[in-house]
């Protein structure tokens, strides 16, 4: 307790970013946030549980629930999600986040390049079930968790992305911000979970090359470690205290575009939660501008795959860094990182669904064949207008001798071009029937308790038992 009383001391008054966070998280109430972003919450938690849904029988998530089974409990009061066995908080958070990351279905921030829901819910949810929290209050640091980890990933900018996954590095902030939350934290102590999330963080994106399973691990890691931080500074454990602005933070060493300023923007005025778009395709997000664009124009024109002798895609530079180095993917998984395996499902199957991906994306000639006539070309107005905005860009060249062109200002899922409530069950519904991790009945039901999850102060039942 001295040593607790000592840290509060030193830590009131401080001044700075990352202390002007853990003000705004530790002083956050539901009544403050507009109901539209209320609302707007509880679709992504539908949207989020019906990707963890889709992750059971993967062996990413597998391959974490074995370790979960060897180092954690047999069971406990939180929900590993695909399996439904039962294990500690810690543990569900990380097989949970992994899961949920397999599909590439799970949302995403423009702006932040980040994916929130794959490291907020998977805590806060084996939290609420172990603390007894009550849907109120998981909406609350859910709505945290949001609001931090995409203003850190704004802040650590384009250069960070480079090299990073912005999901695992800001993602461990958002997790230890919304645990934080869910735990009741004062802003003093707050900080230092912060501060040992950062410290933590990691990602990087060169597993791409290689079809590794690194990707699912950043989401698990970036969950438990948030998790981690959070009940260590409960306990009296301290953290860097400037440690997203600091002279040898996380800014200095994976920076050099880090602006300080989109860390407190118009914290409680502007809300970031609802500017993230929800991902109708089943691939990586710097696909779906193309892939909206060449399906709308040949839904348009009437063009069959072998109608096209070319493709080139006006891209921002971002997605030639992540997707330029699939040429011949070697998994599902790496897939759904390539243009060509994108565009070539929309080509040929008309959708690039999670179905299609399965059946057809390694084992179709056809499909490999069209993205062979796919290439990426940096355009100036798209990666000049990127990441605020993702705009895609198409130039198709027919066997006829046509020049089509096509464009999409704001993909399906984003927030201008948003998924009706139908939609969005529906897709969550779909995700959850995938590999039978959930009855199309029983996720329907937990859709209802969901949007009725902020009626009662009592402890909320989400999950299925």
């Amino acid at each position: 307790m001295a040593n607790s009383s000592k840290r509060t001391v030193e830590s009131r008054g401080l001044a700075g970013p990352t202390a002007e966070l853990s003000r705004f998280v530790a002083g956050l109430a539901l009544p403050d946030v507009p109901a539209r972003v209320v609302e707007f919450t509880k679709g992504l938690l539908i949207d989020w549980l019906g990707s963890a849904y889709a992750g059971k029988g993967s062996h990413q998530a597998e391959a974490i629930e074995a370790f979960a089974r060897a180092m954690g409990p047999s069971d406990g009061p939180s929900t590993i999600i695909p399996s439904r066995r039962r294990t500690s908080p810690y543990f569900a958070a990380m097989v949970n986040a992994a899961a949920s990351h397999v599909v590439e279905q799970d949302d995403v921030h423009n702006a932040s390049v980040f994916h929130p829901a794959a490291v907020v819910f998977p805590p806060v949810l084996a939290v609420a079930e172990a603390e007894a929290k009550s849907g109120r209050e998981i909406l609350e640091a859910a709505i945290a968790g949001y609001e931090v980890g995409i203003r850190v990933g704004e802040f650590l900018g384009r250069t960070h992305y480079e090299v990073f996954h912005t999901t695992g590095t800001a993602g461990t902030v958002a997790a230890a911000a919304a645990v934080g939350k869910l735990l009741g934290l004062p802003a003093e102590t707050l900080i230092h979970a912060i501060g040992s999330a950062g410290t933590q963080a990691a990602g990087l994106w060169e597993f791409l090359r290689d079809a590794g399973d690194s990707k699912q691990l950043h989401t698990a890691k970036a969950a438990s470690d948030g998790l981690l931080s959070a009940y260590l500074a409960r306990d009296g454990f301290t953290g860097a205290l400037r440690i997203l602005e600091g002279s040898q933070g996380m800014a200095a060493g994976m920076s050099r575009d880090a602006d300080p300023a989109k860390l407190t923007d118009r914290l409680g005025e502007r809300w970031a939660t609802e500017e993230t778009s929800f991902k109708w395709h089943a691939s990586c997000r710097h696909t779906h501008p193309a892939a909206d664009a060449l399906q709308i124009l040949m839904r348009q024109e009437g063009l069959a795959a072998d109608d096209i002798v070319e493709v080139v895609t006006g891209v921002h530079q971002a997605a030639i860094d992540v997707l330029g180095g699939v040429v011949n993917p070697m998994t599902i998984h790496q897939a759904k990182f390539s243009m060509g395996s994108v565009l070539g499902l929309i080509a040929v199957h008309g959708v690039a669904d999670l179905e299609s991906f399965e059946r057809h994306v390694l084992g179709d000639a056809r499909v490999a064949r069209f993205g062979s006539k796919v290439r990426m070309e940096r355009d100036d107005e798209v990666d000049s207008l990127y990441p605020r905005r993702w705009i895609g860009k198409v130039s198709v060249t027919t066997a006829d001798g046509r020049f089509l062109t096509s464009r999409v200002d704001e993909p399906k899922g984003d927030p201008g071009n948003p998924l009706t409530r139908a939609e969005l069950e529906a897709k969550a519904v779909r995700l959850a029937a995938f590999r039978n991790g959930a009855t199309p009945s029983e996720m329907r039901a937990t859709i209802e308790r969901i949007w009725a999850m902020d009626t009662g102060v009592e402890a909320v039942q989400i999950l299925p038992k």
